[in-house]
């Protein structure tokens, strides 16, 4: 059974934008009806679910259309041999960026202690 772009969008909670997006960049494969509108196969709500998945940890639609299958089509996939390194440069970006928030925290902090005690 194929489901239809709104279909899709109900079940995975995604907007129907989104899924389009995602159809123009390869990583959903659709089908085109007679009057031009999209279907999907049903494994298409596993894809978009990890797709959303790899979005919120970070990673962009470039990157995630460099993806093997191992991590497109499998909704948690969470490691594929062929994705470890650009998992660890993830992380050490996320890592850096912390760490450049909590700096600025500190001196912001500090600036505030300065009004405090004048």
């Amino acid at each position: 059974m194929q489901l239809s772009i709104g279909e899709l969008a109900r079940e995975t909670g995604v907007s129907v934008r989104a899924i389009r997006h995602y159809d123009r960049h390869h990583l959903l494969t659709s089908t085109r009806a007679c009057n031009g509108y999209r279907f999907f196969p049903p494994q298409a709500i596993t894809q978009v679910r990890q797709i959303q998945r790899l979005i919120n940890t970070g990673f962009s639609i470039a990157e995630i259309c460099s993806f093997p299958d191992c991590m497109r089509m499998t909704e948690g996939a969470a490691f594929c041999p062929e994705t470890q390194a650009v998992q660890y440069k993830r992380l050490a970006d996320i890592e850096r960026q912390i760490s450049e928030l909590e700096s600025r925290r500190a001196l912001l902090m500090a600036t505030l202690a300065e009004g405090i005690t004048r």
